[in-house]
């Protein structure tokens, strides 16, 4: 379970630092939710590390842009690991979404229909 929660909190940490509890734990859940989706693999660091094969063909962006994957901001990174550990077996606050993306970008497969928290949008479905 440490390495699942370390998973987790790294993928927190730099997807939504910086952002409300809320958010952060949005960004949690969407891991978590993938976990149980029959599309994505079963454990959250298999989810966290699907593709990256080459720069910036990951599904969680921090882990192929090509920077150093070690948390510099202490206080975000211990608030990562608080969110990691009180997400686990918790109410989703994301109605069970599986993409999200920040509210300044519109990626192709973004859908019409998303929940938004914080500066992230969040999809059940997305476009094929």
């Amino acid at each position: 379970m440490i390495g699942s929660i370390l998973c987790l909190a790294i993928t927190i940490y730099f997807e939504s630092r910086g952002e409300t509890e809320e958010a952060m734990k949005a960004v949690g859940h969407v891991v978590l939710n993938r976990v149980n989706s029959d599309m994505f693999p079963n454990t959250i660091c298999e989810v966290v590390h699907q593709g990256g094969e080459s720069k910036y063909s990951c599904q969680f962006t921090w882990y192929c842009d090509g920077f150093s994957d070690v948390p510099k901001n202490s206080e975000a990174w211990q608030k990562s690991l608080t969110v990691a550990t009180e997400i686990y077996g918790h109410t989703d606050n994301t109605n069970g979404s599986l993409w999200y993306h920040a509210d300044y970008v519109q990626p192709e497969w973004a859908g019409p229909v998303y929940y938004q928290i914080g500066t992230h949008k969040f999809y059940n479905e997305i476009k094929e």
